[in-house]
């Protein structure tokens, strides 16, 4: 007989590996906590003879958070209709000195699959795409397992995952860089934006970045997503007259699932230039030049990244 105590040791050991999983599939902590934190529950839900019958802890806790979150994902669909503005996956923010050995979700976003610029594009995929494609491309998941959490063919399994790969495939999501060198590039841009060094500022900028900003309402930030580099540098330049440079400058790196992040922590402005909502950017660099930046501002998700 299987004790609850075994499967508690068990379960324990395969945490990071579940909240890696499931912030894959939902994109937010919140979401990724709460999923396995409810398998458990249904573990200590079952009677001897139920757990008994699990015959492998992890492909059944893996089977029970992926239909977790695959509900979760069908209902978020609903509840981004009334979203103000873009949304983008919650950041999971690291000390620059690395993780902290006590937080798994922490350490599991260190992986290049759980970069925000992959995370995404993961968004733009159905929800069952999403857990096809996660399942089986990034754990190893039998297209059989796979089919049940889905409650569809092995078949229509395989065209989930192959349409998911085919979405990340065209998307081209830039390869991790050396921190060392991110930092040199979002420096330079920084510098080139207090500098109000327009040329400099475009030449940073690959010519179709994107700034998508996400704050549902509850902060300034970009409305729509913007593209091109022309629009993104009038739009920076543009702030340098709303916010005092020196909010500018306060900038504090982070990593951000494992890239160079800088927040800007909240500044009250004074008679000639506006409060600075508190925010934290991201930019994704691809040989030399950022490709795009990622502002998150909500100050929700900042709070659950633990950044106010």
């Amino acid at each position: 007989m299987t004790s609850l105590d075994v499967l508690a040791e068990q379960f324990t050991a395969l945490r990071g590996r579940l909240l890696a999983l499931a912030y894959r599939l939902t994109g937010t902590r919140a979401d990724a906590e709460d999923a396995v934190q409810e398998a458990w529950l249904r573990v200590q839900g079952l009677d001897a003879a139920e757990r008994d019958g699990i015959r492998e802890l992890a492909a059944w806790s893996t089977t029970v958070v992926s239909r977790i979150c695959l509900d979760r994902l069908r209902s978020a669909a609903v509840r981004r209709e009334s979203y103000a503005g873009p949304w983008l996956p919650e950041p999971v923010v690291t000390p620059l000195d690395g993780p902290r050995q006590d937080d798994p979700l922490q350490l599991a976003v260190q992986g290049e699959e759980v970069r925000l610029a992959a995370m995404v594009v993961l968004d733009k995929l159905t929800p069952e795409q999403r857990v096809a494609f996660v399942l089986h491309d990034a754990f190893g998941v039998p297209f059989a397992e796979i089919a049940e959490v889905l409650g569809c063919s092995e078949t229509t399994a395989r065209q989930h995952a192959s349409r998911g790969r085919r979405v990340l495939a065209e998307a081209d999501v830039p390869p991790r860089i050396d921190l060392a060198e991110q930092r040199q590039v979002v420096e330079q841009f920084i510098a080139a934006l207090l500098a109000r060094d327009t040329e400099r500022l475009t030449a940073l900028l690959h010519p179709d970045a994107v700034l998508i900003g996400d704050s549902d309402g509850k902060a300034r930030t970009a409305r729509r997503v913007m593209q091109g580099a022309d629009k993104i540098v009038r739009f920076y330049l543009g702030l340098l007259r709303l916010y005092a440079p020196e909010a500018i400058s306060a900038a504090q790196p982070m990593l951000v699932n494992g890239d160079l992040g800088v927040f800007l922590p909240h500044h009250p402005g004074d008679d000639q230039y506006r409060p600075l909502d508190p925010r934290l950017t991201v930019a994704v660099v691809r040989d030399g030049r950022i490709v795009a930046f990622y502002d998150h501002c909500n100050p929700d998700k900042l709070r659950t990244a633990g950044v106010l």
